[in-house]
């Protein structure tokens, strides 16, 4: 669980490291406005922002703490997937054990 935890955490931090590439080579205004009149770009930004909402209803069916999980889910549209990768790294663990006897059942 350990690889796993720091190949997610490595994934993380490349995207930060591509979005902050990306901040200093290009304005982020022109590069949405040529996004959104390509249909394809709008397909990835849908596809982005329903992830999200995948993910945030993971979140919320997965955290008993109702405040942490907003904690996380109010954030996502705004820090992305990095913040999805932090919540991810964090929880692996407890992922993984959930998700093990539910794997062993006929189904």
């Amino acid at each position: 669980m350990t690889l796993l935890r720091i190949l997610l955490g490595l994934g993380g931090i490349a995207l930060l490291a591509s979005i902050l590439w990306a901040a200093q080579a290009a304005n982020i205004g022109a590069s949405f406005s040529a996004m959104i009149e390509d249909p394809w770009g709008v397909v990835a930004l849908i596809d982005l922002y329903l992830g999200f909402v995948f993910l945030a209803v993971i979140i919320w069916l997965f955290e008993r703490n109702r405040l942490i999980a907003l904690a996380f889910i109010l954030p996502l549209p705004f820090l992305g997937n990095i913040w999805a990768a932090i919540w991810i790294v964090w929880r692996v663990s407890a992922l993984s054990a959930r998700l093990k006897p539910a794997a062993n059942q006929p189904g």
